[in-house]
């Protein structure tokens, strides 16, 4: 999944799936939960200093900013295929990448928008420094991005797999 400059998201169907899901539950089971939760909190009398309804009524605005973020998102979303195996860095792949030619200290990741982020590999986003750095280039190419301190780093592209959940 990336998204491009037109504000385009491209996902894979799997990915469209699950955030589809998510949408349809946040938008209804979990709605009817929270209202529920907001409600008897709010029997509990005094809602000045009733810890439970604010807590509630937090959530609901959590809960209701991430419905309008996923809205978004698949409003804008191209489902297509999972990108081919070809040895090119592109987003919906697992990069690994050593640091400063020192093929001991690497790192694997999925370049992929965070909303696809997943607790099992980290994710950095085609358009961060790192992601955007290594976006296109071929195995065994050099990438460099800018720190956050505005100094340059390199690294070396040791792979680029397709993500396969």
């Amino acid at each position: 999944m990336t998204q491009t400059s037109e504000n385009v998201t491209w996902l894979t169907q799997e990915a469209y799936n699950q955030l589809r899901a998510e949408l349809e539950y946040l938008s209804g089971p979990a709605r009817t939960e929270i209202a529920a939760k907001i409600a008897a909190a709010r029997e509990e009398g005094d809602l000045r200093e009733n810890g439970g309804y604010h807590a509630a009524k937090e959530e609901q605005g959590k809960q209701e900013l991430r419905v309008r973020q996923l809205t978004q998102l698949l409003e804008h979303a191209k489902v297509g295929e999972a990108p081919a195996e070809s040895g090119v860095v592109a987003p919906g792949m697992v990069v690994t990448i050593a640091f400063d030619g020192d093929e001991d200290d690497t790192l694997s990741f999925l370049l992929a928008s965070r909303e696809y982020a997943s607790s099992d590999i980290e994710t950095y986003s085609p358009q961060s420094p790192l992601g955007s750095g290594v976006n296109g280039k071929k195995v065994g190419e050099d990438a460099q991005y800018e720190l956050p301190n505005g100094k340059k780093a390199s690294v070396t592209i040791l792979d680029a797999k397709p993500y396969s959940g």
